[in-house]
């Protein structure tokens, strides 16, 4: 069978939220932390799919934004469906809501009819909301009802400082875990550093049923990270890896560059680059380009 590509975290925007950046920035705090400096790059979906051609990615995974307000969830929700359908299968849309509006539930319903396989890229703490407490357990509710997956920025608690690195609490993604039995979790950047407790027997037990992405590795660890967690024998393994790039922060070909320089052998960079990814969202054919 072909090897399929999958790049499990980029980011779009609908256009007019870059036509109207400043509006925008004025009306949520989050994206003026992420977005506030001219330097940090908004993509399109047509931006995304060139992207993936010069890097020959088959799949890439496309996520929402936290917004704090439920309608910009909502508009960004619809572009990320409208994109999935016109790119015939070669992006996966992952939406997001806002836990504290009283719409929410509905909102995830609708965009896993539309076709969303996921929610994400969710940041709790960025939103004003606990997943400590009965939102996070609505939360995965919900995504048990629906087979979705929830894909989590979890905030590394050391380290440099950068725009956005706050928007979900190791430890409250650690006891998340604990409590949703059953739920797909990917934890974006390496789960914050979590798969580096798996020689902890109980923590071990807890990460045996999450996957991590590589998003955004080469500003937050060597490459070379990669190998031991994928040799880690406590729960994690090299089958809960899935390549990201982070794109538009990250280029796609860089970021599979990264992947490749890791010291990784075939067998598993090719499972960490698609196949991975691929039984997750059970995609096991790469789609017409």
């Amino acid at each position: 069978m072909l090897h399929v590509i999958i790049d499990f975290h980029t980011h779009i925007f609908p256009p007019q939220v870059r036509e109207n950046r400043e509006e925008y920035l004025r009306r949520d705090a989050t994206f003026e932390e992420m977005y506030g400096s001219p330097r940090a790059k908004i993509a399109t979906m047509e931006e995304l799919l060139r992207s993936m051609d010069e890097a020959g990615v088959d799949v890439s995974v496309a996520l929402g934004f936290a917004w704090s307000d439920h309608d910009d969830c909502v508009r960004h929700n619809d572009y990320l469906l409208e994109a999935a359908e016109s790119s015939g299968g070669r992006i996966v849309p992952f939406c997001n809501v806002n836990l504290l509006a009283g719409e929410a539930a509905r909102e995830v319903e609708r965009c896993a009819r539309g076709g969303a396989r996921g929610l994400g890229e969710l940041r709790p703490d960025s939103q004003g909301w606990s997943l400590d407490g009965e939102a996070g357990d609505t939360l995965a509710e919900v995504a048990l009802l629906h087979g979705l997956i929830l894909l989590f920025h979890v905030t590394e608690p050391v380290g440099h400082e950068y725009p956005g690195k706050r928007g979900l609490r190791l430890d409250s993604f650690y006891r998340f875990l604990e409590r949703a039995a059953g739920v797909s979790v990917v934890g974006a950047h390496l789960a914050g550093g979590l798969p580096f407790y798996t020689s902890m027997p109980k923590a071990g037990r807890a990460l045996s049923a999450i996957h991590v992405d590589t998003a955004a590795l080469r500003y937050l660890y060597e490459p070379s990270v990669l190998s031991g967690v994928a040799s880690a024998s406590g729960g994690l393994g090299a089958d809960r890896l899935l390549f990201g790039s982070d794109f538009p922060l990250v280029g796609q070909s860089a970021a599979l560059s990264d992947i490749r320089a890791s010291g990784l052998d075939d067998a598993t960079l090719r499972s960490v680059s698609g196949g991975n990814a691929g039984r997750l969202l059970r995609i096991d054919a790469a789609p017409s380009r």
